[in-house]
């Protein structure tokens, strides 16, 4: 078969986007500071994809939704391509396996957009909305254990955002629909809570004990100490030249900078910045050629 014949396929794969023999022409992500790889998923280009340090594809993956993803030992990454389910891929694209939920009695839909392989215990966590629960998977994906969650409604698409696991073995769960943070320990029991007050999107716990969190529509990261104060944060308006819009992902690097992922911010803002203790920007991503204004995920890729 001609290898035109064979471009449209791999396009859509992603596996030649920038292949010079082609012809093609790569596109360089505008990027601010140390060049770096990421890893990064929009849902309004309907896109998956690690970009190189030099802005070139190492692969992609056509998506329609996704909220959450993951990078795992040897290469592998746990993602999603839509809302009903979980997949786990290897280095080049090719699906290992897929986790699809199934409804409880009564229930009508479910969603899945949080998730996370927890290396220690060897388990896979996948958080059920819609079930209105925490499944706790073994290495075979055979069900280790359940932790119910407590909402005001169930709602299969606002009843979580990010679902974190803790150094503490706990669980911190963005409750979206109810404005708040809850944590849980494996039983169940609500341990710690935090009243964002806006559709928060993510918490981490970070090692000095507090929560950093992305606020969703707050258009702030805010971190939180253990007695609920806000010892740190930063707000709309408060990096120049960049609007914080919708905040999803949110991670404290080794540097003690803050990796920030700035969603539906409009092409005049960049879609990551990364951002000192100071509140400046050190870094920061923008590319609206290959992704555009629904990016929600977006992490460093270390190499």
């Amino acid at each position: 078969m001609k290898l035109s014949h064979c471009l449209p396929f791999l396009l859509a794969l992603g596996l030649i986007a920038s292949s010079p023999l082609l012809g093609l022409q790569t596109i360089h992500a505008q990027q601010k500071g140390a060049p770096r790889a990421l890893f990064a998923a929009d849902y309004q280009k309907k896109i998956a994809a690690v970009i190189n340090a030099d802005g070139s594809v190492r692969w992609s993956l056509p998506i329609r939704d996704i909220h959450d993803a993951q990078p795992l030992p040897g290469g592998d990454w746990l993602l999603q391509t839509h809302f009903g389910e979980v997949r786990r891929i290897d280095s080049a694209g090719k699906e290992k396996w897929v986790y699809t939920p199934k409804p409880e009695s009564g229930v009508e839909r479910v969603e899945i957009h949080a998730f996370q392989y927890l290396p220690k215990s060897k388990e896979w966590m996948i958080a059920e909305s819609g079930n209105t629960r925490i499944l706790l998977l073994d290495e075979n994906r055979s069900l280790k254990s359940k932790i119910p969650l407590q909402v005001s409604k169930p709602d299969p698409h606002r009843d979580t955002r990010l679902v974190r696991h803790t150094p503490q073995d706990t669980f911190l769960v963005c409750h979206e629909a109810d404005m708040l943070i809850r944590e849980y320990n494996r039983d169940g029991k609500i341990v710690w809570e935090y009243p964002v007050g806006k559709k928060a999107y993510s918490a981490v716990r970070l090692a000095n004990g507090n929560t950093l969190i992305g606020t969703g529509d707050g258009h702030s990261a805010i971190e939180v100490s253990p007695s609920k104060e806000i010892v740190w944060q930063v707000g709309e308006n408060d990096l120049p030249g960049v609007k914080l819009a919708w905040i999803t992902m949110v991670q404290r690097l080794p540097s003690g900078n803050t990796w920030i992922v700035n969603c539906h911010a409009g092409p005049e803002n960049p879609q990551i910045v990364e951002v000192s203790p100071d509140k400046k920007v050190v870094w920061s991503f923008l590319d609206f050629e290959r992704f555009g204004n629904s990016l929600p995920v977006a992490l460093p890729v270390i190499e």
